[in-house]
């Protein structure tokens, strides 16, 4: 599976984005779909994740702020970040997670909150 990220960009402390992960068959069936990101000079960290059933699991320093969620008939994953944070700033990326936790990665978008 082709991963297409989209939606980052430069956006004010407390502003929102949202962001876009198409893929290029169908998502029903992969074990689970997921956003992570990357600051320089840091790991890449988990951010969100989505099942198939649709049960979703967050960073905590995520939770309450952002929303995943998957438009199957569009195969198309999302990431609506609100009330953002300079240290949210970082190139995200999505990925495709099979049963056995394999990834498969789409390149990612940058997002940079200013202060």
């Amino acid at each position: 599976v082709q991963l297409q990220a989209s939606g980052g960009g430069l956006v004010q402390a407390g502003g929102s984005l949202r962001l876009s992960c198409a893929a290029s068959r169908s998502i029903v069936s992969i074990n689970a779909m997921g956003w992570y990101r990357q600051a320089p000079g840091k790991q890449r960290e988990l951010v969100a994740t989505i099942t198939s059933a649709g049960i979703s699991n967050y960073a905590d320093s995520v939770k309450g702020r952002f929303t995943i969620s998957r438009d199957n008939a569009n195969s198309t994953v999302y990431l609506q970040m609100n009330n953002l944070k300079p240290e949210d700033t970082a190139n995200y990326y999505c990925a495709a997670i099979t049963s056995t936790w394999t990834h498969y990665w789409g390149q990612g978008t940058q997002v940079t909150v200013s202060s």
